[in-house]
């Protein structure tokens, strides 16, 4: 709280004391007492009225500054009313504990979210595991059909293992610092991982793979590094063009090392770029040819952040889209 905010607030309190002040002077002279006492007398009032409202002043500007410093330090803000002291007047007594009780009662519902949501996302989890198993088993059963019936099935059973894995990541994202470990990885490993557990579907699109540069070593999680790189394969090969292609290389920036997967596909309209990270959008190609939930995207850029990569896309309509994911250095990681 600044001087002016304290005068403005202080304001008609500040003018009755004037006034009254001015009415006690009229009525001394009124009633005979000097001018020179009364200018002694009230100019000594006055120093004192206003040395008095400087150290109020004062100490509201400090107590403020104290309860922004309690309210800034804290990482769970509802939680401020229980960090800071009751205060002595009576009526600022009362509205503390109507703001105490206030987040009280937020504490307990924020409590209650969580345990709902770490209930939602061990049930996910088990759902995902549990599912894994029937779909392994179709796949088996695949191999006694016919080419044709065994390729359609194969490929339609992927589908579904790629969205239970997106289904699991997207409830591990929740909270993952319990989930990730970063350690250093080779790219070249990393993505012959993703391009191996997608490569059904690769193959089925006619989609050829070039890399080049790949044997960098960087600093990351490679569960989650691995599922970001197949969403993006699995974008390329779902929004293809004639003659698919997709390169795969690295290059140094700085201490960073920058990951490009480009492709030469359908792209993306210019003016549906800035969203395609967004949750549920899936644009107009999404649309077109169907099949889009709008959570790959968003999922990549979501996971990207908490293992600090960087994440762009830059898209032609027509030409191409290119993905580049730029892996920090490891001394600026927050290990």
């Amino acid at each position: 709280m600044s001087l002016k905010d304290y005068l403005s607030e202080h304001l008609r309190n500040i003018l009755l004391h004037l006034i009254c002040g001015a009415a006690a002077a009229l009525f001394l002279k009124a009633t005979g007492t000097q001018t020179d006492i009364l200018i002694i007398l009230f100019s000594a009032l006055f120093l004192v009225y206003f040395i008095l409202q400087l150290h109020r002043c004062y100490r509201w500007y400090t107590h403020l500054n104290e309860l922004e410093a309690i309210f800034q330090s804290l990482d769970q803000k509802y939680l401020f009313a229980e960090c800071i002291c009751k205060p002595k007047g009576l009526y600022e007594q009362k509205i503390f504990d109507l703001t105490r009780r206030a987040a009280q009662s937020m504490a307990s519902a924020v409590s209650d979210a969580r345990a709902a949501q770490k209930e939602y996302q061990e049930y996910v989890e088990s759902w995902v595991h549990e599912i894994k198993a029937p779909i392994t088993a179709a796949t088996l059963m695949c191999r006694s059909t016919d080419s044709e019936t065994r390729r359609k099935l194969t490929r339609e059973l992927a589908q579904i293992e790629s969205h239970v894995e997106r289904a699991l990541f997207y409830a591990r994202a929740e909270s993952p610092e319990k989930d990730f470990i970063i350690r250093q990885c080779i790219l070249s490993e990393l993505t012959a991982k993703a391009i191996s557990q997608h490569r059904a579907l690769l193959q089925q699109n006619d989609i050829r793979i070039e890399t080049d540069s790949l044997e960098q070593a960087v600093f990351t999680d490679s569960k989650w590094t691995i599922f970001i790189l197949g969403q993006l394969l699995q974008n390329a090969a779902r929004y293809h063009g004639k003659h698919p292609v997709i390169k795969i290389y690295a290059d140094h920036l700085g201490k960073q090392i920058r990951l490009t997967v480009k492709d030469n596909g359908i792209g993306i309209a210019a003016h549906e770029l800035p969203r395609v990270c967004d949750r549920g959008f899936t644009g107009s190609n999404g649309r077109t040819r169907g099949g889009s939930t709008g959570i790959g995207l968003y999922l990549c850029k979501k996971l990207a952040v908490c293992l600090e990569i960087g994440l762009t896309v830059a898209s032609e309509k027509d030409r191409g889209t290119t993905v580049t994911l730029t892996f920090p250095a490891k001394e600026l990681l927050q290990l």
